[in-house]
Parts: C-alpha cells; sequence; structure tokens
C-alpha cells in the first residue's frame, strides 16, 4: 500500500516553443498541462510499476480541482483537503535544442489551521494502512508552512508502522533527518547543502550519503543526474554505485521523482539493495523519455532495468 504526500501540489504546463529568447513574444508550438508536484509524479510512476497508489495534498481552487480530476483519470486515489488559495501552476518550457527550462512558483500560503487538518487527515491514512504502507513524502512546502512539517508527519506515520520514504530539501529535510526516515534522496545539490561540503566527485557523494544516514536517516541515496546514483541502504552497509542509462532524453524534469517510486517500490518487493539502485535507475531514465513527467511506460523500465550495471563502490566499514 503506497501513499504519496504533497503538502504544495500543482498543475504542470508544459509549453514547447522553437527557441527561448527573453525579452520576445513566443508563440507556442504545442502546451499541455497535467496534475503535477512531485508527489504526483511518484504516484504515477508506482501506478506504471502495478500497484495502487493514493495521494493526498492541500488543494484549492480551479487549479486544486484540475489536480484532483487529473489523479482521477490515472487511476490514482485522492485525498484532498481544501484550502482558500489557488493551487499553483509550474512551467516548462522545451526549445528545439533540448533545453529545458523551469519556472516554479512557490505556491499559496496556508493557514495553521489548514495544516493542522492536512497532518489529522495524514495520520488517518497513515492509521488505516499501518505497517503495510509506505509513505513517499515529497516535493517543496507551501510558504509560511512549519519548516519541520515533514518531519511531524514522518514522526506520524512511524507511530503507525508505516515506513518513510522523503525527497525533500533546504530546512524541511533538515529538521526531516531527526525524526529517522526509512529513506531520503536528495540530489548534489540538496544534499551539499545539509553536509556543508561540494558533492563534485563519487568519494563526495558517498561521503554525503554516509553523513545523511549518521543524521538520523535510516538509507540514502544521492542523484548525480547525468553521473548516476548512489546508495548507502544503511549504517553498516556497502555503498553502491549506478552510472546513468546513456540515453538523449526528452527532459530530466522528474526523474528524482521516478527514482524515488522505484526506490519506494523495491521496499515492498523485497529487492536486495543492488535491485532496488537498478529499479531506481531505470524509473529515472524511463522518465527522461516520457511524454510529460512521472508518465513513464512499465515496458521501458523493464528494458532499461536490464542495462543497468549496478557495483558496490564501498564496502561495509
Amino acid at each position: 500500500m503506497f501513499l504519496c504526500v504533497s503538502p504544495n501540489p500543482a498543475i504542470d504546463k508544459r509549453i514547447a516553443l522553437r527557441a527561448l529568447v527573453p525579452g520576445e513574444i513566443h508563440r507556442a508550438r504545442t502546451a499541455h498541462s497535467f496534475a503535477g508536484g512531485k508527489a504526483t509524479h511518484v504516484a504515477m510512476v508506482l501506478k506504471a510499476l502495478g500497484s495502487d497508489p493514493h495521494w493526498i495534498g492541500m488543494c484549492g481552487g480551479a487549479a486544486g480541482e484540475h489536480v484532483i480530476a487529473g489523479l482521477r483519470t490515472l487511476g490514482i486515489v485522492p485525498h484532498s483537503v481544501p484550502v482558500a488559495r489557488e493551487t499553483r501552476t509550474n512551467l516548462e518550457i522545451l526549445d528545439d535544442l533540448g533545453q529545458v527550462t523551469e519556472i516554479r512558483e512557490p505556491g499559496e500560503l496556508v493557514s495553521s489551521e489548514e495544516v493542522a487538518a492536512f497532518e489529522r487527515e495524514c495520520a488517518q491514512l497513515f492509521a488505516t494502512g499501518g505497517e503495510a504502507r509506505v509513505v513517499a513524502f515529497s516535493g517543496s512546502l507551501p510558504p509560511d508552512a512549519p519548516e519541520d512539517l515533514y518531519a511531524r508527519l514522518i514522526m506520524s506515520a512511524r507511530d503507525s508502522g508505516c515506513r518513510t520514504f522523503l525527497d525533500a530539501s533546504g530546512e524541511p529535510l533538515r529538521a526531516a533527518l531527526s525524526a529517522r526516515p526509512d529513506f531520503v534522496k536528495p540530489n548534489r545539490e540538496e544534499a551539499g547543502a545539509i553536509v556543508n561540503f561540494a558533492i563534485d566527485s563519487n568519494d563526495a557523494a558517498a561521503e554525503a550519503v554516509r553523513e545523511l544516514i549518521l543524521l538520523g536517516a535510516r538509507s540514502a541515496a544521492v542523484s548525480l543526474g547525468r553521473s548516476g546514483m548512489i546508495y548507502g541502504p544503511g549504517e553498516n552497509a556497502p555503498i553502491y554505485f549506478a552510472p546513468a542509462v546513456p540515453i538523449g532524453p526528452l527532459s530530466t524534469v522528474g526523474c528524482g521523482d521516478a527514482a524515488l517510486a522505484g526506490f519506494a517500490y523495491s521496499a515492498c518487493s523485497g529487492a536486495s539493495p543492488p535491485e532496488a539502485l537498478r529499479k531506481a535507475a531505470a524509473c529515472a531514465a524511463a522518465n527522461c523519455m516520457a511524454e510529460s513527467p512521472g508518465a513513464v511506460r512499465a515496458e521501458l523500465v523493464q528494458e532499461f532495468e536490464a542495462q543497468v550495471r549496478v557495483e558496490t563502490f564501498l564496502p561495509a566499514p
């Protein structure tokens, strides 16, 4: 049983242009809108892998209704906590050179009462799933939401016996580490901000994984974009490395979300650490080729999974 938690959901809008020129008027070749936000992408990939995920988020206005309707169309069960202000829209611009420009709205303010209602609804869903539930927390927090919101939600989920997977950054990630999440997956920049050193090599990434585990995560991965991914399944476990699948991506937006889904899915299938990393890397590669973030094809995941080579980067200490 999977639950994807989205404190700050969004509409994802993808526009294709010949070229993006600052200061000029542009006519888009195509424009499409989708239910979005990082937790939605995670849920979409879990669905493609054969699970029936649930999703919960704070939604407001017509954009919030669009998110909920889009999730239902995708076969994802939504749980909406209503808020007074409009759900945000994120813009992704693709040009003919393959360059991707992202514009991410911060989201609207939410009240303390709305946040409290969200926490209560989440706690009820955690209790419903109990030990059978894997909870994936993803994305930014709304402006003025408490920075320890993920930490509080992780502790609530753990009180119900759920396993907790987190993809966040900045102070929300730092605070959440004290709640002992089962898994965290920042990218190199996000991890570097937490461990306070530049992650400019695989050695540095492996050191960052060890440090994230020392700071509270039970396991951790650091995604390195085109260079691959480093994964540490536990405090006294080896560190594993998987290079990225060599492909020409349509867009890399949502690849980290797809990787998180691969790790979460593997947690329920009894996969070994190398198998989990292989699945995560394959999901990320399949997302690169998707028509929109999270819209992966299961057969492409399987194809890439057969190509991913996982190696033991560092033995257990």
